[in-house]
């Protein structure tokens, strides 16, 4: 008899856990990013493996759990793919990253949810203006790689190579 899988909210136990001792550039506690990152994905209509990789889709790349732990997890193979798939790998461009999120089935909305959460004006508004700066073209970069609204330089670039669309 299989393995039953976790529950959602044994999965937001374990992501919460899993950061207890991060916080964001805001010096918040980083569940707080989880929680509202997994809302969002609710709020958008999510499935529950939508909510429960929102919940998990910092763990592998901020090392608060392991490939190996989510590998064995018992998780549905589509949170797992969709954890994988918005987990940033050392050394990766953009364009590689965010394609990958494109591949993978239901990963657009997690990534959608985080950087909604990320960009938010309040929480940019604690950080210095460099870094504010910084991390703001980068989120419309990667929306933009994304096909989201809100999308900066590369939607212009996209339209640039591409001049009859649009």
């Amino acid at each position: 008899m299989p393995t039953p899988y976790l529950t959602l909210a044994q999965v937001e136990m374990i992501a919460r856990e899993a950061h207890r001792t991060q916080t964001d550039k805001a010096g918040r506690p980083y569940a707080e990013h989880l929680a509202a990152v997994a809302g969002g994905v609710r709020d958008r209509g999510g499935s529950e493996a939508q909510i429960a990789a929102a919940w998990l889709h910092d763990a592998v790349e901020d090392d608060a759990l392991s490939r190996q732990w989510l590998d064995e997890a018992p998780l549905p193979r589509e949170v797992k793919e969709m954890v994988l798939a918005v987990t940033k790998r050392d050394g990766e461009d953009l364009v590689a990253y965010t394609g990958r999120i494109l591949a993978t089935p239901g990963a657009l909305l997690i990534k959608e949810s985080d950087l909604a959460h990320n960009a938010d004006p309040d929480r940019l508004a604690v950080l210095e203006p460099a870094t504010r700066t910084r991390l703001t073209e980068k989120y419309a970069q990667v929306r933009g790689l994304l096909g989201l609204p809100g999308g900066g330089v590369a939607s212009e670039r996209r339209d640039q190579a591409n001049p009859g669309s649009g």
